[in-house]
């Protein structure tokens, strides 16, 4: 089988080829075409989880450009096949040392059940997250969205910088985190103004993309403009980084209603005894039209994001395809060969 480091799945994996197989993926999550159970998870004590995340895609490559993201053209792997694999993610949010998350993925032929790559899964994890969250902002946001928040200073505020940069012509981007260095820093890296707090961040943005381990919110309904989207992908086993108030207030889309509503480590804090019903649409159901996204400009939206594994299944495809087109990655065995 195929093996991919880090680097190989950086070069290997296109931004714009990743927007529109995500949009596709969800768009089949949503019309039940894949198979995806909830994530389940082993914890180590109090420092830690490692999670499990499989998934079957039947077809993870759009043979062409959704028209979702502009300037979107073919890229490796644009035929579609079907595609089987499990990541295995670990969550540590005390690490300082090193990034919060780190995962590799293994993807299996869909026919035999053979082991076919094993690849780096930490940098997927993270692009996948701000791109999903990207074209969530995308379908929600209002058109006359410029201004644009990020809490927090760790690898998905970067992420989600490079992500959201693609769909909006921003007037201005801000920046606030816990500590005024790093904050200063990530501003100063991206071209953002470095706000006092999170509160004068949220004030006047059009769009709140919160990317914190917060266990209490960082973002507060009183501080929103009426009409704003509020992006959240952090995650935490209670608490969370949004709002309760938010989570009332808001129309609420999700990546999938059955992983969201679950109990964390699978679902999403912030939704805990929310009912089915509150939830608005999934990711997927936006994509394919089947429900509508913004109706009032006066509308808060909300995008909580918990992670789902058709992301992470979608994005590797998308590697192992350009990796066989450019001979990249090294063959490895797993069997013994016995003369």
């Amino acid at each position: 089988m195929l093996f991919l480091t880090r680097s190989e799945v950086e070069e290997l994996l296109d931004v714009d080829a990743l927007f529109d197989a995500l949009a596709r993926a969800h768009a089949e999550l949503s019309a039940g075409a894949a198979s995806m159970p909830p994530r389940v998870a082993a914890r180590a004590g109090e420092a830690g989880l490692l999670g499990a995340m499989p998934a079957y895609l039947p077809s993870p490559r759009t043979p062409k450009a959704s028209g979702l993201r502009p300037g979107v053209a073919g890229s490796a792997g644009d035929a579609s096949s079907p595609a089987l694999g499990c990541k295995l993610v670990s969550v540590f949010p005390g690490n300082v040392d090193r990034t919060t998350h780190q995962a590799a993925i293994m993807l299996f032929d869909p026919e035999n059940g053979s082991p076919v790559a094993l690849m780096d899964g930490t940098y997927i994890t993270e692009l996948r997250t701000a791109v999903a969250a990207a074209l969530a902002a995308k379908l929600l946001a209002r058109d006359d969205a410029r201004v644009l928040a990020i809490l927090g200073t760790g690898v998905q505020a970067r992420s989600h910088a490079r992500a959201f940069a693609g769909i909006r012509d921003w007037d201005e981007i801000r920046v606030a985190g816990r500590d005024a260095a790093k904050t200063r820093e990530l501003a100063d890296e991206i071209g953002a103004v470095a706000a006092g707090s999170f509160e004068e961040a949220v004030r006047g943005a059009d769009v709140v993309a919160a990317t914190t381990h917060a266990q209490e919110p960082v973002v507060l309904l009183d501080w929103l403009s009426p009409g704003t989207h509020v992006s959240s992908i952090g995650f935490a086993e209670r608490g969370g980084e949004v709002d309760p108030a938010i989570v009332r207030a808001a129309t609420v889309v999700v990546e999938s209603r059955a992983s969201a509503l679950a109990a964390p480590p699978a679902g999403a804090a912030e939704l805990q005894g929310l009912d089915p019903s509150a939830v608005h649409a999934e990711l997927g159901e936006l994509v394919s039209g089947d429900r509508p996204g913004r109706t009032s400009p006066t509308e808060t939206t909300l995008y909580k994001s918990v992670g789902v594994a058709v992301q992470d299944l979608a994005a590797a495809a998308l590697v192992l395809a350009a990796a066989e087109e450019r001979g990249a990655g090294l063959e490895i065995e797993l069997e013994e060969i016995h003369q």
